[in-house]
C-alpha cells in the first residue's frame, strides 16, 4: 500500500520486459530469470521479446504474461521491402503499448540493446566490461558488472537480481514442463511412434557448425549400445542436409527411427517423452536439460565451463574444444543413467 494525503492507494504489480532474442541455446538459459522473478514478484506481469522461431521456447514458461515475437532475422533478408517496414512499425507499437517498471536486456547485444531503447521504462543492461558488445551499454539508464566468466545461466540470473534489487542463490530452475502424450510421432499420419520397454533415446546429432559434430562411427556404435540396452534412438533433423545425415546413421542402428521435420513444441514432447538424452552442442540439448531428462552434451570445438549444460537433474557435459569424448566415455556416462 501508498499513502497520500487522499488515502490508501494500492500498488500495482511491478511490470517487467526481458529481452533475450536468440538464439535457441540462449533462449533456454534465460528461462530461470524468469522463475527467479517470480519468485521475488509473484504478482509481476512479466513480457519477454524473443525471436519469432523461438518464441514457442519463451510461451513454455507459466510465468510468461505476454511474448511479442520480434523478426529481425527475417527483416534482414528484405530490409528494403514495403512490409518489412511496416511490420517493424507494427512492432515497434507493441512494444510501446505498456509502461514498464524495468526492461532488462540480457543479450548485451547491439541489436538487443536498441530494442531496449524502445521500450518504456528504466531501461537495464550490462555495462562495458560486462556486455559481449560494449556499444550497447549507450542505450541503457543503469548498467551493472556482470563477470564475463560465468556461465551464461548464471550471467542471466545476476543481471536480472541486480536490475530488479533481489539475489539469486538457489539453483537455476528453468520453470517448464510439456505433456507427453504417448500417440505418435508429431508429422506422421500413418507411422506410428517407436515403441519399445525401455523408452527413448533421442540422439542429437546436428548442429550449426561442421567442427561440433560427432563423428558418424561415433554415433553408430554409441546407438549399438543403446539398443541393447533396450533402447530405441530417434534422431531429429531440421534442414535436408541435417536430416540425410540422421537417416544414414538411423539407418546403420537396429530400430533406431530418422524423425521427421518438427516443431519446437513437438520437439519439446520428443524430449520431455525420452529416456535420455545425447547430443552436440546445439540448442536441444539445452532444452532437453531445462525439460529434466537426463542430458549428455558432448563437446568438439567449444568450451562446456561457459555455456555447457546446467540442470539440477542428471546433465553432463563431455568433451572440450579440439578434443571431443570417446564412444566409451560417452557410454559411461549415460548407462548409469539408465
Amino acid at each position: 500500500m501508498h499513502f497520500t494525503a487522499q488515502g490508501v492507494i494500492p500498488l500495482l504489480p511491478m511490470r517487467i520486459l526481458l529481452i533475450k532474442t536468440s538464439s535457441l541455446g540462449d533462449v533456454v538459459h534465460n528461462l530461470p530469470v524468469v522463475t527467479d522473478l517470480r519468485r521475488k514478484y509473484p504478482g509481476a506481469g512479466i513480457d519477454w521479446v524473443v525471436e519469432e522461431s523461438f518464441a514457442d521456447i519463451a510461451r513454455l514458461h507459466p510465468g510468461i504474461r505476454r511474448v511479442i515475437p520480434v523478426a529481425l532475422r527475417r527483416w534482414r533478408k528484405s530490409l528494403l521491402a514495403p512490409g518489412t517496414w511496416q511490420e517493424m512499425r507494427a512492432f515497434r507499437s507493441t512494444l510501446q503499448e505498456e509502461n514498464y517498471d524495468l526492461a532488462i536486456d540480457t543479450q548485451g547485444l547491439l541489436k538487443s540493446a536498441l530494442i531496449t531503447r524502445m521500450a518504456r521504462g528504466k531501461r537495464c543492461g550490462y555495462d562495458a566490461s560486462s556486455a559481449r558488445e560494449p556499444m550497447a551499454v549507450r542505450f541503457y539508464d543503469a548498467t551493472f558488472e556482470v563477470p564475463r566468466n560465468l556461465h551464461a545461466v548464471e550471467r542471466n540470473r545476476r543481471l536480472a537480481a541486480l536490475a530488479a534489487g533481489y539475489t539469486a542463490s538457489s539453483a537455476p530452475d528453468y520453470g517448464i514442463a510439456v505433456a507427453c502424450p504417448r500417440s505418435g510421432i508429431p508429422g506422421t499420419q500413418s507411422e506410428p511412434a517407436p515403441t519399445h520397454d525401455q523408452g527413448s533415446a533421442i540422439l542429437l546429432t546436428a548442429t550449426s557448425r561442421d567442427d561440433k559434430l560427432w563423428s558418424e562411427d561415433n554415433w553408430i556404435a554409441a546407438g549399438h549400445a543403446l539398443h541393447q540396452h533396450g533402447l530405441t534412438c530417434l534422431l531429429p533433423a531440421g534442414s535436408a542436409a541435417e536430416r540425410e545425415r540422421a537417416t544414414k546413421i538411423a539407418q546403420a542402428i537396429p530400430g533406431a527411427v530418422a524423425l521427421p521435420p518438427l516443431s519446437l513444441p513437438e520437439l519439446a514432447t520428443q524430449l520431455a517423452d525420452s529416456r535420455i538424452v545425447i547430443g552436440v552442442d546445439t540448442g536441444l540439448v539445452h532444452l532437453a536439460a531445462a525439460l529434466g531428462r537426463p542430458t549428455l552434451a558432448l563437446f568438439c570445438a567449444s568450451d562446456p565451463a561457459l555455456t555447457g549444460v546446467v540442470a539440477s537433474t542428471p546433465a553432463i557435459n563431455l568433451g572440450t574444444r579440439g578434443r571431443p569424448p570417446s564412444v566409451e566415455q560417452v557410454l559411461a556416462a549415460a548407462l548409469p543413467l539408465l
